[in-house]
């Protein structure tokens, strides 16, 4: 079973209809589901935001008795703060969503991972501080450095049960949330669920990007 939040649109959609097409069985966990997503015929847990304990202790009920084999961070958003035009709210609403909510879902789904499970993250190299050579967007980038590290604990409380936890930048993507403009979702996607296949226990708390090598943290 493959749980993937922000599945209702842009990479996570896209992850969800790949996975569809080769026969996997998916849970698209969302705010609000999108024609796409309930086009696939999958399992839809819709009403769930990642920063709401009640909605993911809803969704841990509903989820009662399955074993994820793998559970995808997918949900997350961007803004574009500079020093000149610097707003805090929206700095603390990236935290929410792109870090606390990976913890939050990550540790409420915790007991339905089992030996094999894995754990993704879709972060970005913004979170990278060694790559960081241009600057700005404060918000998203100390948002995925958090969750850059809350995936490596992770990893390593995770490990002793077999389960393998591991970082994924996709690249940049053309979706909503960059108007369109970056390589195919499709594309990147292909490359995200490749390394999803071959990452294992050994390399767990690593992180990479979707076309193949490991990034810098």
């Amino acid at each position: 079973m493959i749980l993937i939040s922000g599945a209702n649109r842009g990479i996570g959609l896209e992850m969800a209809r790949q996975y569809s097409n080769r026969g996997d069985e998916v849970i698209g966990v969302c705010r609000v589901a999108s024609d796409g997503l309930r086009a696939l015929g999958q399992r839809v847990i819709e009403g769930i935001d990642v920063t709401s304990e009640a909605d993911l202790q809803t969704l841990s009920r509903s989820l009662r008795g399955v074993t994820i084999d793998r559970l995808i961070n997918n949900a997350g958003i961007l803004s574009r703060e500079g020093l000149d035009d610097l707003d805090v709210d929206r700095v603390l609403r990236q935290f929410e969503v792109n870090a606390m909510g990976p913890l939050r879902l990550t540790a409420a789904l915790r007991g339905m991972l089992g030996k094999g499970s894995k754990v993704f993250i879709i972060t970005s190299r913004m979170g990278s501080i060694d790559d960081n050579t241009s600057g700005g967007y404060y918000g998203y980038r100390m948002s995925k450095a958090a969750v850059n590290i809350a995936g490596k604990s992770f990893s390593v409380d995770l490990k002793s049960r077999g389960v393998g936890v591991f970082m994924l930048h996709p690249g940049y993507v053309a979706t909503d949330m960059t108007n369109n403009h970056g390589v195919p979702a499709q594309q990147a996607v292909a490359g995200l669920i490749e390394r999803m296949d071959t990452l294992e226990l050994e390399q767990t708390g690593s992180f990479w990007h979707q076309e193949g090598y490991e990034l810098p943290w």
